[in-house]
């Protein structure tokens, strides 16, 4: 499922990164890669704040939808 749709505070890994090339390579370069724990932090106004690597990082929607959980 795409991460989106998981509840804040919920972890899971990240099975896969989809989308165009250079999307990808963004979220690699912040440390969404398959294998990483993910989780929501919060939700507000279609942006998102995930923590990532131990690390957290705004993304919008848009870039959560191409992480899949």
């Amino acid at each position: 499922m795409p991460l989106v749709m998981l509840g804040s505070g919920v972890k899971k890994h990240i099975v896969k990164i989809s989308g165009k090339d250079k999307v990808r390579r963004f979220l690699e370069s912040l440390g969404f890669v398959e294998g990483a724990e993910v989780s929501i932090v919060s939700e507000m106004s279609g942006d998102m704040i995930v923590n990532v690597k131990d690390s957290r990082v705004a993304i919008n929607k848009e870039l959560a939808r191409c992480i899949i959980v």
